[in-house]
């Protein structure tokens, strides 16, 4: 049994630009990002997906909309795969963040995987709603292929999860592009080879630059 999951974060939306918190915002996708997913979808045209599914959040569920138009298969929502929720600082910069509350701020930057905001949730809260979520597909579709978008930090917690990575440092070793495409194969729940990762060679240059801001303080400076 070989289950292959295209694991996909969604396109650019109208705040990627601003580099701002915004898990728990139910923002659109800019125009740059229907056509990220547009080209995605050209790229995807060709597989049989036997199923897809997405964050109920407007921007994953237009992604996985657009991606897989050509396949006409339903798109259905799963709860667990939204995006991390950053509390009271939702909407704003980093910058922002770091100014107006720097006690959060700093311990964040230390483990942003057991740290939560004021409001909001941490690494390991996603981890344990994602997880069960992405496996209970993988059990569900034995030897098909499916598509499944959901959200940069969502993806970044999974993949070290389930490949054995440290996840206190998801933010700074691991990236996700916008509409960033990832290739898992599984086995089984428990045996999982990532093939493919933060691939946007179908909308960008074959060599990524390097990640600049990105709400990351690291690479940042």
């Amino acid at each position: 049994m070989t289950t292959r999951m295209f694991l996909v974060r969604h396109g650019a939306t109208e705040l990627t630009a601003e580099d701002r918190f915004a898990g728990a915002t139910d923002v659109l996708l800019s125009e740059a990002g229907r056509e990220q997913a547009r080209l995605l979808g050209i790229r995807l045209a060709g597989e049989s997906l036997s199923a897809v599914y997405a964050s109920p959040m407007r921007r994953t569920i237009t992604t996985a909309e657009i991606a897989s138009e050509s396949h006409a298969l339903p798109i259905t929502p799963v709860d667990g795969l939204r995006e991390i929720n950053h509390g009271r600082w939702e909407g704003r910069t980093r910058a922002e963040v770091e100014r107006q509350f720097p006690i959060e701020y700093a311990r964040y930057e230390e483990d942003p995987y057991t740290f939560s905001p004021v409001g909001g949730e941490s690494g390991l809260a996603v981890t344990a709603r994602a997880l069960p979520a992405l496996l209970d597909l993988v059990e569900r579709h034995k030897d098909s292929a499916i598509l499944v978008v959901s959200h940069k930090a969502t993806i970044r917690l999974l993949l070290s999860s389930i490949l054995g990575f440290d996840p206190r440092k998801y933010r700074d070793r691991l990236d996700q592009s916008p509409a960033a495409l990832n290739i898992l194969d599984f086995k089984d729940a428990a045996h999982a080879r990532l093939t493919l990762f933060n691939d946007t060679s179908h909308y960008d240059r074959p060599v990524p630059e390097v990640p600049k801001h990105r709400l990351s303080k690291t690479w940042s400076q």
